[in-house]
């Protein structure tokens, strides 16, 4: 058996490191350009103030969410207010206490779901509701940031339903130069990667057969 020579192998390992350093700098700069296109594609306005639908629904994650489905409710914008990922023991009177409501005006519209943690989670504890509610269209109120990755789970597990998106614009979120500020960097970063994270499971449930619907 020949052996290899000393020079040899050495120059064959640096250029297996350059592939996969050219490789890897692909992949980053795909993925940055990838965040270019998340946050430039963000919604910068609310498109659509007017369409009444059957139902609101308001993910959980700021009381801006929450103030914006209430309002919606009480501009009679729909019939029902559905709350996703309500933590354990809230209650729709603390919930009005919380919001400086009153509670006598939107008990009968108001209901909170419990069992979801995650958006995926809210768009199937969504569907299950919007199912037994028999209604075909929804308001989705969720921070602006939050609206891509939220749409595509939620159309992946109400297929047929009219989703017509109402973005919140948190005051802490620096939409204008936001890679000047540190906070709204780390945010739309993470958000970005869990909405490549849910685009890559879709594929895997696609691969593999598994619905997204509940």
């Amino acid at each position: 058996m020949n052996a290899v020579a000393p020079d040899t192998a050495e120059h064959g390992l640096l250029r297996r490191l350059r592939w996969v350093g050219l490789l890897l700098l692909l992949l980053v700069l795909i993925w940055f350009g990838g965040l270019m296109w998340f946050t430039r594609t963000m919604p910068m306005t609310l498109a659509d103030r007017t369409t009444a639908t059957d139902a609101i629904v308001v993910l959980t994650g700021g009381s801006e969410r929450l103030k914006t489905g209430l309002e919606l409710l009480s501009a009679r914008k729909s019939r029902k207010l559905f709350i996703s990922g309500v933590y354990r023991g809230l209650e729709v009177a603390e919930l009005m206490d919380i919001l400086r409501g009153s509670p006598a005006d939107f008990d009968c519209c108001v209901t909170l779901g419990y069992t979801a943690d995650d958006t995926r989670g809210n768009a199937r504890e969504t569907a299950a509701w919007m199912t037994e509610e028999g209604f075909r269209s929804l308001r989705l109120v969720t921070s602006a940031y939050h609206m891509k990755r939220s749409l595509f789970e939620f159309h992946r597990a109400l297929p047929g339903v009219e989703i017509v998106p109402h973005p919140v614009f948190a005051p802490t979120v620096k939409r204008d130069n936001w890679w000047l500020w540190p906070g709204t960097t780390t945010l739309y970063i993470g958000e970005y990667n869990k909405y490549l994270a849910a685009r890559l499971r879709a594929v895997f449930d696609g691969v593999f057969g598994r619905g997204a619907a509940v």
